[in-house]
């Protein structure tokens, strides 16, 4: 026979595979069963449900909580009512049975409660749909009979898992109930039965809306009405550049509070919403569901311009719409809030609906908001059900508040680890595909920053974004920087995947070392291209992101201690990174009016994982130097006042340090990473 908690967790698993099941971390599900109690030896009933901040779809037996059901229900005897009921969150963890495994969440008592080995608690935007129809109930007994049972809409907490367990007990029939504004709950004697249960009360749903919107269809009928004339979603390489454009100044807009990372969405089903006459009407009546709106703050800030609006229109638009929303919000939380609520935590908006265009959503770091976009996306799906087959009509405004403002969110927040020092920071690194690039790469994704590696080689910069994380930590990015146009589709593709550019680093490089004599044009051409026409070509467009994010910014060249030192046969190379040194001085001077610092860092003598030296310039140093290649490091190093090895890391740790938390008044300076070279010394 099977453990209770192995069923749950393959059970949990299959249904959070499926978006039309539940959404990212929503719902929850639960075993009940026997098992030895070690102080006594004797059985002990238990519940094991997925505890508080767990996913469905990737749940472990680490995210359960497992709490003794006889505590657990006795609960019952001692529950202060429903003004007090936040107090029955800490007294969950007096049922705790055994060390370990997840806090409890708030809808434990629903598991507890309810006289049913096995719930599933889910939230399907085709039962949502049903739960914020304005007629909702009546739907309900037409579509399920008195297979499922309506609970008026309340709060999630003890009084809720009362309410379902005394409808579970009324109603022996029944094999669930649809909780309105809310979601669905189903049970059943076994993890297959529940299972069964749930997807049925889903698919039944999903049929009756799927008739529903036909029946609209074929009347000439959309439950958001008609496109309107002009709104219609722009061609897909025109409205990928205009969301490039816009996504840092809105991203800009969306950080005046604090500073947060971006995504872009434009969706067939985001870019038909933004495109029909009730846009704007049903965007304002907000979302329902308790996990859409903690993501997506109580309602999205829309753009009301058609498509191909002049795009300065936009940007202006944009930015009185953006003060009316802080008024708004400001004005909401004012409503509702008491003395003992707590403060506003930001009046910026998390959903930017443009018609045309698309979604951009906005969250403390990619996964956030990716998650806030797809939660709105469940909301667009559910307001389409509910128009379909009847009105849409989510909770009350005072609802949402207190579930926004609730003390016990607010108390998971402050649970929450503190950010890491570069956490919001979107940075763009060239030549990240290897070597020094790729150490600072890593350095700045260890430190939270959602990193860009470019390179021209893809396959190399897939490669360090696949072992960085995937796409909500580091994206990966053709980039050769002597050409503008890929320079400008390089910082385009920096704006789609997290909203904009904070940081830059100019790395990409080469190095010919040879004589005078034996220098050719195409040396020269071909270096000065890469390094000085290069980094010149990538501050240009991230200073042009940067001053329209208004969120200043930093840019790093990673110059060399040759921009200094005149070293013999590399007259190319040495000539361009003193055009790199200067750039540094020059755009500090110039980029400082917009909060943007310039620095650069002046290595040597980086042997071991560097990309230059492994291409042939390793060879060419050690022949100048009479040395064998194999000990090219060790020559520098003792030419050294540290005599030690300079390695990308340590690279990688001057730019941390350039950009992170404690120089923030530092710019036109260049740090030297050499262990110690005299003659190349700042004076």
């Amino acid at each position: 026979m099977s453990h209770p908690a192995a069923d749950l967790i393959a059970r949990s698993n299959r249904l959070g595979s499926d978006p039309r099941t539940t959404n990212y971390a929503g719902g929850n599900t639960s075993a009940k069963g026997t098992a030895t109690d070690p102080a006594t030896g004797r059985p002990v009933e238990l519940l094991w449900v997925k505890g508080s901040g767990g996913d469905l779809g990737t749940l472990t037996e680490k995210n359960l909580a497992v709490l003794r059901l006889d505590r657990l229900r006795a609960l019952v005897d001692v529950y202060p009512g429903v003004e007090r009921e936040d107090e029955m969150v800490a007294a969950f963890d007096y049922c705790l049975h055994g060390r370990g495994g997840a806090a409890p969440s708030i809808d434990t008592a629903m598991h507890g409660l309810v006289d049913a080995a096995h719930v599933d608690h889910l939230h399907p935007d085709a039962g949502i749909a049903l739960a914020t129809a304005a007629d909702g109930e009546a739907l309900t007994r037409e579509v399920f009979g008195d297979d499922v049972v309506w609970v008026p809409w309340r709060r999630p907490g003890f009084q809720l898992g009362l309410d379902i367990a005394a409808i579970n007990e009324k109603n022996p029939q029944a094999i669930g109930c649809v909780l309105g504004g809310h979601g669905i709950t189903a049970w059943g004697d076994t993890s297959d039965e529940a299972e069964e249960r749930s997807l049925r009360i889903i698919r039944t749903a999903e049929r009756f809306i799927a008739e529903r919107t036909e029946a609209l269809a074929a009347d000439g009928r959309h439950p958001f009405g008609a496109v309107r004339p002009g709104y219609a979603p722009l061609p897909e390489a025109e409205r990928r550049a205009r969301a490039a454009a816009l996504a840092p100044v809105i991203r800009g807009l969306a950080s005046t509070d604090r500073p947060q990372v971006g995504h872009y969405t434009d969706s067939d089903v985001v870019l038909d919403f933004v495109a029909r006459e009730r846009l704007a009407p049903l965007a304002a009546l907000g979302t329902s569901c308790p996990d859409h709106f903690l993501r997506t703050k109580v309602s999205p800030l829309v753009v009301d311009l058609p498509a191909d609006a002049p795009l300065d229109d936009v940007v202006a638009h944009l930015r009185e719409r953006h003060a009316a929303y802080r008024e708004e919000y400001r004005a909401y939380y004012e409503r509702h809030a008491a003395p003992d609520s707590p403060a506003m935590r930001g009046a910026d908006p998390a959903i930017v609906l443009v018609p045309g265009v698309g979604m951009f959503s906005f969250g403390k770091d990619k996964q956030t908001a990716r998650v806030a976009g797809d939660f709105y996306v469940n909301a667009i799906n559910v307001m389409r059900g509910a128009e379909a087959i009847s009105t849409y009509a989510p909770i009350p405004e005072s609802e949402k508040f207190r579930i926004e403002y609730w003390a016990l969110e607010e108390a998971k927040l402050a649970r929450m680890p503190r950010p890491k020092p570069l956490a919001t920071r979107v940075a763009l690194v060239t030549g990240a595909g290897s070597g020094i690039g790729r150490a600072i790469a890593e350095r700045l994704a260890a430190e939270g920053a959602c990193v860009v590696v470019a390179d021209v080689n893809l396959d190399g910069a897939q490669e360090v974004a696949d072992a960085l994380g995937g796409p909500d930590v580091a994206v990966a990015v053709h980039a050769d920087v002597t050409d503008e146009d890929a320079v400008a589709r390089l910082v385009q593709e920096s704006a789609l995947a997290f909203g904009g550019v904070d940081l830059v680093v100019n790395n990409a490089g080469l190095s010919i070392s040879k004589p005078l004599l034996e220098t050719t044009t195409r040396d020269w051409d071909l270096q000065h291209d890469v390094m000085a026409r290069g980094s010149f070509l990538v501050s240009r467009e991230a200073a042009r992101a940067m001053i329209a994010q208004g969120m200043g910014g930093d840019i790093v060249y990673i110059a060399s201690k040759n921009s200094l030192f005149a070293g013999p046969n590399n007259v190319a190379y040495s000539a361009t990174k003193a055009d790199q040194a200067h750039q540094v001085r020059l755009l500090a001077a110039e980029l400082g009016a917009h909060g943007i610092r310039v620095n650069g860092v002046n290595p040597d003598g980086v042997v071991r994982g560097s990309g230059i030296f492994a291409g042939g310039w390793g060879a060419q140093r050690a022949a100048t130097y009479g040395v064998p290649e194999s000990e090219l490091g060790a020559y520098y190093a003792q030419r050294t006042l540290l005599k030690r090895e300079v390695l990308p890391e340590h690279v990688a740790a001057a730019v941390f340090a350039l950009t992170g938390p404690d120089l923030v008044q530092t710019t036109g300076l260049h740090v030297p990473v050499d262990s110690g070279v005299a003659a190349a010394f700042l004076r």
